[in-house]
């Protein structure tokens, strides 16, 4: 295999999902190890807009990385896939993607900040899928540096068995170099070259008793992973370096160890033996566990292994959309080998697509491959149907794997387009912006009269709509949503509706008593016939029922749908010539509108459950927030250093919650909603619904 054709077999692949919160360093770092590797051309700069991996224009604008970016280096005839991802909230589930594909996390913390909500949140994701993982302490150049402070910080609130295997020497200004635990050598970074060449010598003898300190701790850690290693440690002291590797890779895999590394990409220093570590230490694609995948139409289901035998199956796990060239589909070859100008079948959309042009990326750039085996990682443009989530197999054997578990999102916006033409184009471009982010949603709601979109947080929403109109030259404007308000009834009340018209000729003639009944919250709608002796005739009644409901629609107080009543109609008059469907339908609509005002109407207001979950210090803060929502707290829940609450707040005192919710917990609390139910609207506050109500109707 010539290094040159970026074509690698599966045990020479290395996927790695680079994390971390916003800020710590990940896009630098990756520019970095792929510059040092020899992989890219140049060293980018984030500041200056020209790092590998920030690709699209809202993200040079903004600054900050904001979708998963594959990128590749390649190191001792070892391909490495780095997927660069966002740190920031409303970002963090393009990381789920990455955490999908790869077979080992990368977590980046600052030294100068540690541990921040966003590392939390990414453990996490690595976590649920039991992802090995290493740590690097990036910014050890930056003042306020401290890599002792970062390392406790882990081990307190994210996992014990993180594992110090380099210790720097200096830090800040003074950073100049690390030690190495696996040689015992300290290396000493030549300043001013970009590729991380070092000078290896003895440790400084003011780090010798630290460095003595956590020798013991590596060693100790690694050789109780094995058995014969143990034995030969306590005989000697002291660990072969090939059988520590060795022993310490197998402790990855499992997911005892998370070794610690540090450095300062921007400086290129520590990422040479980064690299070499992930090479020795991360696992190929080859030696994870097996993935399920369903045979459409069989009810089987079969296990699948990054094995070039295997059945050929790739998984779609970010799409995107480039001028010029269209949408671009990024996947990972779950399992066989993907040729160049293969028919594949998508069997979530039972669609057959052609893999013309198929590459690898290395940030922006595409560089044109003739196969890719089982493991590695793709990019393919214009297929015709095929999105995000969807499984591309073999024609004679279609498979369908497991997606990306993307969360729901958790705030809502109205929007509209500035002009008529904006508003004709809307709901197109909206489902294009869909296709490339699925956490982006929308929906026109008939009842509000209007489109609501749903995201992962306020940026997130307004870059999207920057999207909209940069791409698609669609402006919008945003408003709060409509609250979905109800009316229902209180007591018992009745009277009679008379419809009669003589206009010359046959007339109309409609005539019906009803009595309305207020029923129990979520009963709906409820019709009664009790007519007796024919005095309205059974084909009318129905036209009363359609009457009394399309009058309902249309709302007692505030022009809401009336809920939760029975309608009994029990008596009436008909005349044998001028008596119709049309006349006894009017004579149901005014008997509703003279009825309804009599039997106690109220307002009522949807309700949502919502679960917050919190660090504890905030659990204060949390719970006076939602009782100022008019909330009523249901009950909360331990859970390891946090507190689920569950309470119920109207869905008008929500709008924004996310983000309040954000600032008032630094990021580290996240909710879920679902509708529960309607109750009546306080009184102050229905004044208010209903006044708004009239004054929208007489200005429109």
């Amino acid at each position: 295999m010539a290094a040159a054709e970026k074509v690698y077999p599966t045990e020479r692949i290395r996927n790695l999902a680079v994390l971390g919160h916003g800020g710590s360093g990940k896009t630098t770092l990756v520019d970095a190890l792929c510059f040092a590797a020899g992989s890219s051309r140049r060293k980018g700069n984030v500041e200056e807009g020209h790092a590998l991996t920030m690709t699209t224009a809202e993200e040079l604008e903004h600054g900050i990385s904001m979708q998963t970016t594959p990128a590749f280096a390649e190191f001792k005839d070892v391909k490495i896939n780095l997927l660069d991802t966002p740190g920031y909230l409303d970002f963090t589930h393009e990381a789920l993607a990455a955490v999908r594909v790869a077979d080992a996390g990368l977590i980046v913390v600052a030294a100068n900040s540690g541990v921040e909500v966003g590392t939390e949140v990414v453990w996490k994701y690595c976590q649920d899928r039991q992802l090995p993982r290493m740590f690097f302490v990036s910014l050890m150049d930056k003042e306020h540096a401290d890599f002792h402070k970062v390392h406790h910080e882990i081990k307190e609130r994210l996992t014990s068995s993180v594992l110090p295997v380099e210790l720097p020497i200096g830090a800040g200004e003074h950073f100049r170099g690390v030690v190495n635990l696996f040689t015992r050598k300290a290396h000493f970074f030549k300043e001013g070259t970009l590729t991380g060449e070092y000078v290896e010598g003895e440790v400084p003898p003011e780090l010798q008793e630290t460095v003595e300190s956590y020798l013991t701790e590596f060693l100790e850690t690694v050789a109780t992973t094995d058995e014969s290693l143990l034995e030969s440690y306590l005989e000697g002291g002291t660990l072969p370096l090939e059988a520590a590797n060795a022993a310490l890779a197998k402790a990855v895999a499992r997911g005892e160890i998370a070794p610690l590394f540090c450095g300062s990409a921007k400086k290129s220093y520590g990422l040479r033996t980064l690299l070499e570590k992930i090479v020795e230490l991360c696992p190929h694609p080859g030696q994870r566990p097996g993935e399920k995948a369903l045979r459409p139409g069989l009810d089987q289901v079969v296990t699948l292994h990054a094995d070039d035998s295997g059945p050929t199956c790739a998984l779609v796990f970010k799409t995107a959309s480039e001028p010029h060239v269209g949408e671009l589909s990024f996947f990972k070859v779950i399992s066989g080998v993907v040729e160049n100008g293969a028919e594949l079948r998508n069997a979530n959309q039972n669609t057959t697509e052609k893999l013309n042009h198929l590459s690898i990326s290395q940030g922006k750039e595409r560089i044109e491959v003739a196969r890719l085996h089982a493991g590695d990682i793709g990019v393919v443009a214009k297929l015709k149907g095929t999105h995000t989530n969807d499984t591309l197999s073999a024609p004679d054997r279609p498979l369908i794997v497991e997606g990306v578990a993307f969360p729901k999102p958790d705030i809502a916006v109205a929007v509209r387009g500035v002009s008529r033409s904006d508003e004709d184009k809307l709901g197109e471009v909206l489902a294009k912006i869909h296709e490339e982010d699925p956490t982006f949603q929308f929906e026109y709601n008939a009842e509000l009269g209007q489109v609501i979109c749903r995201g992962m947080g306020e940026l997130h929403l307004n870059v999207q709509f920057e999207r909209l109109k940069r791409k698609y030259g669609v402006n919008v404007e945003i408003e709060p949503p409509k609250i979905a308000y109800r009316e229902t009834i209180t007591k018992v009340a009745e009277g009679q509706g008379r419809h009669k018209k003589q206009t010359g000729g046959r007339g109309q003639f409609g005539d019906c008593w009803i009595r309305l009944r207020p029923l129990p919250r979520g009963e709906g709608y409820q019709f009664i016939d009790s007519i007796k002796g024919g005095v309205i005739p059974s084909k009318y009644i129905p036209s009363v029922d359609k009457g009394i409901q399309e009058a309902a629609a249309r709302g007692i107080l505030a022009g809401y749908p009336v809920v939760d009543f029975s309608a009994e109609v029990y008596d009436g008059s008909y005349h044998s010539v001028d008596s119709s469907d049309i006349a006894f339908k009017l004579a149901g609509v005014l008997a509703f509108q003279k009825v309804a005002p009599l039997a106690g109407p109220i307002l009522l207001e949807p309700i949502v459950e919502i679960s917050v979950t919190t660090p504890d210090e905030f659990m204060g803060d949390v719970t006076g927030d939602i009782t100022s929502r008019r909330g009523k707290i249901l009950g909360m829940d331990s859970d390891g250093g946090r507190t689920v609450i569950r309470a119920r707040v109207p869905e008008a005192e929500l709008y924004k919650y996310a983000a309040a919710l954000r600032s008032m917990t630094q990021g580290r609390a996240h909710h879920t909603r679902q509708f529960a139910g309607y109750e009546p609207v306080p009184p102050e506050q229905a004044k208010a619904i209903i006044a708004q109500a009239k004054k929208e109707k007489e200005e429109g």
